[in-house]
């Protein structure tokens, strides 16, 4: 074997190393997105199932008022009721935004709409407390 054909075969593993390095890199990436996908769609099974358990227990016992099956964590920030139409819209609104960040989902300009995985948000916890 000369120097030449010495030289070709170790650019050629070299060429088939990197190939499979970059196919390597592209079914970590992959494998990270299903990993996050499954975090994201358990966590939003989880807030459902909780969603579900409580709207069951409200169906099946009537008379229980619905403050019984709601957790304390769950009920809405504002308690008092507004004072003139406008501030019955904002109100309304207030408690929506509350009602959806403790189902879990983000109410801050950064990350409205998705799912919370880290506990809270401190943007929203801002957001909440204006």
């Amino acid at each position: 074997m000369n120097k030449n054909d010495i030289f070709n075969k170790m650019d050629e593993l070299e060429s088939r190393t990197g190939n499979l390095y970059q196919e390597l890199g592209t079914l970590k990436q992959r494998v990270k997105a299903l990993l996050e996908e499954n975090k994201r769609l358990s966590i939003e099974n989880q807030q459902l199932r909780k969603i579900f358990k409580r709207e069951t227990a409200i169906h099946t016992n009537p008379q229980t008022p619905k403050s019984e099956t709601v957790d304390a964590s769950e009920e809405p920030l504002l308690e008092q009721p507004p004072d003139s139409n406008d501030q019955a819209a904002v109100g309304e609104g207030y408690d929506n935004l509350a009602r959806l960040y403790h189902e879990g989902f983000h109410i801050c300009n950064v990350y409205y709409g998705h799912l919370r995985t880290e506990g809270d948000c401190l943007f929203c916890l801002s957001f909440l407390n204006k």
